[in-house]
């Protein structure tokens, strides 16, 4: 099938902006030109793309199909299109990063702020994602590569490569500070009101397993979305939940959360950069991975 590549760069802006008259004004063209290249477009494929409506138009299912790569395809394409045009040096371009919570606060956010300052001109857009959803995006080729904290599980055609290790402890606030006077059981937890990341989450998967090696059920009675929400609940006494350690630290030095001292030993939790094999990366992409490869030998336990 002989399409247009510029068909294909003309849809990419019509399903961005998801309004004919949009669209033809980002890409400089007139509107009936753009309608007549899109119902080109739905010929040659043998299948609608857009659905027309009062205010503008939808996707069809088939539609979202091939938006998703084609959005791919031209970012990366604009990419190296910024590397090559202007850029004679590893200074330039954008990388599309994935993280989670975690490995944004206790790894990312102190080796981007000196990355960015060696490298001022590389553009980094950051995704948050729980992890299996940042594995997801990066299997599409959504992401250059990604930052993700342990467990997961990926395809053979993935890289993984340790950035640090960190442990997780259990903390409440002052209205718990009886806790942390004697050493709690594993299934006293239950009499607590228990926070915890919601079911997508590699953390909620690992705890659930964890207590069910215990002989413990593993039930929550507040879940939330991302770690940034978990402090703040934790330390206006919500309940109890399990955090990083490094993240707690501030808030126990200050006596607005207690450590719950187990009688069992938490989960080891580490952070890992992840890449797919299958593509290649940009200068930008690649130059950001491996300074972040590199920079994991200042991390030690």
């Amino acid at each position: 099938m002989d399409i247009n590549f510029e068909y294909y760069k003309i849809f990419y802006y019509v399903a961005k902006y998801e309004n004919l008259t949009r669209a033809a004004t980002a890409l400089g063209r007139n509107q009936p030109n753009v309608t007549r290249i899109m119902k080109l477009l739905e010929s040659q494929l043998g299948c609608r793309l857009f659905i027309r409506e009062a205010r503008g138009i939808s996707l069809t299912e088939k539609g979202k199909l091939l938006y998703s790569h084609v959005e791919i395809a031209y970012k990366h394409l604009l990419n190296a299109q910024e590397e090559i045009s202007g850029q004679n040096s590893l200074n330039g371009g954008t990388v599309e990063m994935g993280a989670t919570e975690s490995a944004l606060h206790l790894f990312l956010l102190d080796a981007l702020h000196d990355f960015r300052l060696k490298f001022p001109e590389i553009k980094i857009k950051i995704h948050n994602h729980s992890t299996p959803e940042t594995i997801r995006y990066l299997i599409s080729g959504k992401l250059d590569f990604a930052v993700i904290t342990t467990p997961f599980q990926l395809p053979e055609t993935t890289l993984c490569g340790k950035i640090m290790d960190y442990d997780e402890i259990l903390v409440g606030g002052t209205q718990y500070r009886e806790l942390q006077e004697a050493i709690l059981e594993l299934k006293h937890i239950k009499q607590y009101p228990l926070i915890g990341l919601g079911r997508e989450s590699a953390t909620y998967q690992i705890y659930k397993d964890f207590f069910i090696r215990q002989g413990v059920d593993y039930e929550l009675d507040m879940e939330v979305a991302t770690s940034d929400l978990m402090l703040p609940l934790i330390e206006h006494n919500f309940g109890i939940g399990f955090v990083p350690k490094n993240l707690a630290f501030p808030l126990l030095e200050k006596k607005k959360l207690v450590q719950i001292p187990l009688n069992c030993q938490l989960p080891k939790r580490s952070i890992e950069i992840v890449s797919d094999n299958k593509r290649g990366k940009s200068l930008a992409a690649d130059t950001l991975y491996k300074y972040l490869k590199r920079r994991k030998n200042h991390h030690k336990d």
